[in-house]
């Protein structure tokens, strides 16, 4: 099920003299089952490009379609979109309120209509899903880790089985470990559950090492498009934007500086430890 832009404008307070554009002219295309980065500096367009892709905004101008069909169309189902969609904000475990964490992944289901046994299937599964123990299914959300809370807010998106999940900064305010942990969670459902992934991250190193595609925002406009190699060559215009390349492309193009025949488009550290290896050998 595609995602597609297509020359979609928004403006905030459009009507008065404090109108502010968020978006301007973006068009791109989304396929099944990518593997997709989005990064921008703050205040890009980042999070209100995402809040188009399920519905919580409307395009002031163009379009936004999903599986083929124009989601501001009157008749168009948004309850259906937001199951199909998910969208994790940025510390989604601030949205947790239930009672326990089992009972907070059920919310999503029953809020679809599902009957009560369907739900708790669901919600075992989701949680089972990221990785949560058991011992911790009863307990009171607020009692968990910081990690903990973002798998079960994860949960709660995946028990209402999303063809797509859009997460944005998944990992702000974690500590390595945590960060590492959820943005495997993340890769391991891209890999094995053929699930449509769109990562918002602040990190050049995090979405280098995971997503296969990169859209980069600038001043509400989409500026680059494409690969992590194709888009980490820009590294000038990015910094001139506020962004960075990732640590390890650095590093690559210290070493050629200093006179070794690496290639300076490395973007991961196990590629960088093959070419180092490579000229050395």
């Amino acid at each position: 099920m595609s995602i597609i832009f297509n020359h979609v404008y928004h403006s905030y307070d459009a009507d008065t003299q404090l109108k502010t554009d968020a978006l301007s002219d973006i068009s791109f295309k989304i396929e099944d089952g990518e593997f997709v980065g989005l990064i921008g500096h703050t205040g890009s367009g980042k999070s209100t490009l995402v809040q188009h892709m399920n519905g919580l905004m409307k395009p002031t101008e163009g379009e936004v379609y999903f599986d083929g069909k124009d989601i501001s169309d009157k008749d168009y189902p948004i309850k259906e979109l937001r199951s199909n969609v998910g969208l994790v904000f940025q510390y989604p475990e601030h949205q947790l309120f239930e009672a326990t964490v089992f009972e907070d992944v059920c919310f999503g289901p029953l809020n679809q209509g599902l009957e009560k046994k369907e739900a708790e299937l669901r919600a075992f599964t989701a949680l089972r899903q990221v990785g949560l123990e058991e011992t911790t299914y009863y307990q009171s959300p607020f009692d968990l880790s910081g990690g903990q809370k973002r798998r079960a807010a994860i949960a709660g998106v995946l028990a209402m089985r999303p063809k797509v999940l859009v997460l944005d900064e998944p990992t702000a305010g974690l500590d390595p470990k945590g960060r590492d942990e959820i943005l495997s969670l993340v890769k391991k459902l891209h890999d094995e559950e053929k699930i449509t992934i769109v990562l918002v991250s602040h990190s050049m190193d995090d979405v280098a090492n995971y997503v296969d595609r990169i859209l980069v925002m600038n001043k509400s406009r989409l500026v680059y498009d494409g690969t992590p190699k194709e888009v980490f060559k820009h590294a000038e215009e990015l910094e001139q934007m506020g962004l960075a390349i990732p640590q390890v492309t650095y590093a690559m193009h210290a070493l050629k500086k200093a006179g070794f025949d690496v290639p300076t488009d490395v973007t991961t550290i196990d590629e960088a430890v093959d070419r180092i290896i490579k000229c050395i050998s």
